[in-house]
Parts: C-alpha cells; structure tokens; sequence
C-alpha cells in the first residue's frame, strides 16, 4: 500500500482538528456526531485525528448540526484540491511544497483568522448557487436543530415532540424527490435520517414509539427505493422495497406495506418478468384490503395489476383492473397524499394507454395517450408519454409518427435529469425501429436515442 504523504497528512490533520474545535463549542459530543452520521465514536475520534478521511457526506452533515455555516465544507474543498495537487506533483518527480492556505484550519467561534473571510464567503455562495442548481438537501436537517440534537443524545427518550419533527423531515425529504431534477441528490440526506431512526430503534422504546419509528423507517426504505429506481440500479431498489415490507409489518401498517410490494413489483414489470410481478401484487391486494378505506392504496394497486395483465397478453384482465382503479375518483373522505402513496387518478389515462400499447392495441391506446400528453405536467412524464405515442406509430407502420413522437421523447429526456428512466424506455422503442431502418429519418432517430443511452450510463 502506497504511503500517504506527510504533507497530505497534515492538511487531514488541520481539518479534523477543525471539525474538533466546532465541535467542543457545540453541545454535541462525538457518540452524537457518529450517531447521526452513521460513523462510530472512534471513527468520529480518527477523524478528528486526522486518520479517517471520510467523504464530503460527512463533511455537509457534520457543517449542518455544527452550525459551522460551511466553513468545515470550505476546508475540505480546499484539503482535497491540495491533495490532487500534492499527488500530481509526487507523480511528476516535483518538490511537494505545502500551501498555507490549505493547512489554515477552518473559522470557529472564537478562531484568530478572519483575515480570510472573504475569500470563505466567496467560496460559501458558490457551494451555495451549486447546492440550488442540483437540489441537494442540506438545509432539511436544520429543521428544529436542537430537539435532533437532543434527540441524538438521548435516543432511548424520544418524545412525541420529537417523533413529530422526524415525520416533517420525511415528508420534506419526498417534497425534494419530487422537486430535484437529479433524484440521487436526496439519498444523503435520506441515509442520514435513517441512521438517526436506526439508532433509536436499537434502544429501548415503548411500543408506540417503536412502531412510529418503524413506520418512518418503511417510509424512507420506499424513498430510498425509488431513488435507485429511477437510477435503473434495481438491485439496490429491491432491497430497499423488502426492508420497506418488514418493518411496515413490524409497524402493522397495512397501506405502507402494500405499497412498499407494490414498488417491488414494479421491478418485475420494467424487466418484463410479470409473472414474478403478479404475486407480489396479489399480496398487496389483500393487504391493501385491510389498510384504511379513506386510503387509495387499493386504487394504485390495480392499476399496477394492469400492466402486470398487459404483458401477461389478458385484454379482459387488463381492463377489469383498470377500471377498479378509476373508481379512485368516487372515494369520500380522501386521506391527504403522502410521499409513499400519492395515487389519485390523474395519471390513469397514461397507464391506459401503455397498457394498450403493451397489449399491441394501437386503436386503443392513441385515444388515451393523446388525452395524457395534454395533462403531463413534467419532461419526465412527458417524455414517458411520447415514447408510447412513437410506439403506436410503430405499431401502426406510421414512419412519420414513429420520428416525430420519438424526436421529441428525445429532447424531454435531455431535459432531465432522469435520463435513466427515459433511457431505458427509449431503449425499448428502439426496438421497434428495426423494420424501418431504410428510412433515414428513422436512422437519425436510432443515433439519438443511442446518444440518451449512453448519457445515461450503466447501471449503478
């Protein structure tokens, strides 16, 4: 193993002495800090060492509850670009000289170096302007700071209080997946709030408590899910799916659990493997039944069962469960929507009609998909609309069709940054170009989608 530099070992050295020095200011003490950032107290005690160099996830997390206002961010942007320095000029045979700048501790109460303050404003509005433009999370555990602080130091004595604060964090956590263009960009910020449930839960609780805390816990395995979903990275999305299952049954939270299977199957259905689908879904189904009636979970389920009757080819299946969903509309009493559960019908049109394209039903699904591409609100769900609409052209032998609706499925998947999702069902459509590929308007349109694919990249 190569040695690490003297030089890079005191930059690390200087950072963690940092993060140190805010954190003997703060009421936090280092079981705390690893607690909530999922590190251990000796790990917490290397970094402040400076013999564990953790990632930048650590750095955001530990600047929020230390209320460092990003100068342990700055100093770790600034100790990793001088160790690339460093390491290059070693390559190349150079003298390593150490940059004071970068050795310079971060700023905390009571630090002598405020002659570089404005050099650490500079830097804190760019990090700022990036943390907007990708929609990441930093600010979420800011919410009520020192009932969390609290909460970190006493595990084994959360109150309602406290519980009430964990629940507004989850549902602001589903607010920004729903918000961010890039959905990756919430899976810190998710990791860490379920390191903080987690380690409440291996404390003792009263049974109310614990089954609020399993209940958060199966709430965030299903974002957590959805995020490597939209990745294509399916293997961690099932994961995070039976996670969800368990503990909502440890919960005894019938709704949670059934969606948390219905996204498992959802799975089977994109890698067109519905018979594995369709027990999953049945399983659902029955819990759905004994989940709260005001919920839609029973709704979303259906129609999910749908698409599980389209690629199995049963038409009469397919519309018998499209149409228990749409009964979604005659619900009294509607429970509010949650990040978990927000099916109400709005996008029933477009999973009719790529039903009926699944079922190579052109006829019946061009009515319903042309209604969809009217109330997509969104390029993802957009670009979802298009590609079917291209495929009925397909279908149909409509070459014109085919190119324009493909086209501009094409410029909604570069306009965002969901370019896995849309990939993968552009991939598909690609298929269908193979019968017409003498036109060269449908070759340039296979160049496109190739362009798409490979943007998005393999599967994580």
């Amino acid at each position: 193993m190569a040695r690490t530099p003297e030089a890079i070992i005191e930059l690390r050295r200087a950072l963690g002495a940092a993060l140190r020095s805010f954190r003997e200011a703060s009421p936090l003490d280092q079981a705390a800090i690893g607690r909530i950032t999922a590190y251990s107290r000796t790990s917490i005690s290397h970094i402040e060492a400076g013999r564990q160099f953790p990632s930048r996830d650590f750095w955001q997390t530990a600047d929020q509850l230390l209320e460092a206002g990003g100068e342990l961010l700055t100093h770790f942007d600034r100790v990793v670009a001088e160790e690339k320095r460093i390491r290059i000029a070693e390559l190349q045979g150079m003298p390593v000289r150490r940059s004071d700048q970068a050795t310079r501790p971060s700023r905390f109460p009571g630090s002598p170096h405020d002659d570089d303050r404005q050099r650490d404003d500079v830097n804190r509005r760019e990090l700022l302007r990036l943390v907007t433009a990708t929609g990441s999370l930093l600010a979420i555990p800011t919410i009520d700071a020192d009932r969390l602080r609290h909460a970190a130091q006493h595990p084994r004595h959360l109150d309602p209080a406290t519980m009430d604060t964990y629940e507004r964090l989850n549902a602001e956590l589903w607010t920004k997946f729903a918000e961010s263009r890039s959905k990756r960009d919430v899976l810190p910020a998710a990791r860490q709030q379920l390191a903080a449930l987690n380690a409440s839960l291996n404390e003792p609780q009263s049974s109310d408590v614990r089954r609020r805390l399993c209940t958060l816990a199966g709430d965030l395995f299903q974002l957590c899910g959805e995020i490597f979903f939209d990745s294509d990275n399916y293997a961690d999305a099932a994961h995070c799916y039976a996670e969800a299952a368990h503990v909502s049954k440890e919960a005894h939270e019938f709704d949670l659990w059934a969606c948390a299977m219905t996204r498992h199957a959802f799975i089977n259905i994109y890698e067109r493997q519905y018979q594995h689908a369709s027990p999953l879904l049945d399983g659902a189904a029955q819990l759905a039944v004994r989940g709260k009636p005001a919920r839609t979970t029973r709704y979303w389920v259906a129609a999910v069962q749908a698409q599980t009757f389209a690629g199995l080819g049963n038409l009469p299946a397919c519309q018998r469960a499209l149409d228990k969903a749409e009964q979604v509309v005659n619900v009294d009493n509607k429970a509010p929507a949650t990040g978990w559960l927000r099916f109400e019908g709005s996008r029933l049109d477009e999973e009719r009609g790529a039903c009926f394209v699944t079922l190579r039903r052109p006829d019946l699904a061009e009515p319903a998909l042309t209604k969809a591409l009217g109330q997509a609100t969104s390029a993802r769900r957009r670009g979802s609309v298009l590609v079917d609409l291209a495929t009925v052209g397909a279908q149909r032998g409509d070459v014109d069709q085919l190119v324009m609706r493909g086209a501009a499925a094409v410029d909604s998947a570069w306009q965002t940054a969901s370019v896995g999702y849309l990939g993968r069902k552009l991939t598909d459509l690609r298929e269908h170009l193979v019968p017409f590929l003498a036109d060269r308007h449908v070759r340039y349109l296979e160049s496109q989608i190739t362009d798409v694919v490979t943007a998005s990249g393999p599967t994580q």
